[in-house]
């Protein structure tokens, strides 16, 4: 027996899909399909919120470089003001890394509720529901081959036209 994945909710192996105490025979599954819901204002806001924590001490320097040249002041002043406003922008350097961490982890999850459906005994069947958009990938991606394994003359058969030159790795768009 093949495991296509695993997690603590959902196994999908070369006989079947487990999702928490149901199982569904792949046998018996003929479609696999997915739906994808409206997006997620307040994730969105959560990434505009992370976007303007990495500028606001950027906005900040240059802020106060500005000001610096604005007051006129003496060169001492202007230069103190100025390198007081380099060191705030250069602040953003250790909590960077920090910020874009979970900026990347924010993409991960998406920002959608998605959902894999299939046909079960002819009838539609929701087996997972989920907004995080990498596991919804790994989980569908691992239905589509178990089922594909398992109904190999369902496949869709995409055969490559012959090239002119009788090449099977030349395609006929190179020969004049």
């Amino acid at each position: 027996m093949v495991t296509y994945y695993h997690d603590k909710s959902i196994q999908v192996t070369s006989t079947a899909v487990r999702v928490a105490d149901d199982t569904f025979p792949l046998a018996e599954i003929s479609t696999v399909w997915h739906h994808r819901g409206s997006r997620s204002w307040r994730v969105l806001a959560g990434r505009g919120a992370i976007g303007a924590a990495l500028a606001g001490p950027m906005v900040a320097a240059g802020a106060g470089v500005a000001l610096a040249l604005w007051l006129d002041r003496s060169p001492t002043v202007t230069m103190a003001i100025i390198g007081a406003s380099v060191l705030a922008g250069l602040a953003i350097g250790p909590v960077a890394d920090f910020l874009f961490e979970h900026l990347d982890r924010s993409y991960a999850r998406g920002s959608r509720r998605l959902e894999i459906w299939v046909r079960w005994r002819g009838q539609p069947v929701r087996l997972v529901a989920t907004s995080d958009a990498l596991r919804f990938g790994q989980i569908y991606r691992a239905v589509q081959r178990a089922v594909e394994a398992t109904h190999p003359a369902n496949q869709p058969q995409h055969p490559l036209p012959p090239s002119r030159s009788g090449h099977p790795d030349r395609s006929s768009a190179t020969n004049p």
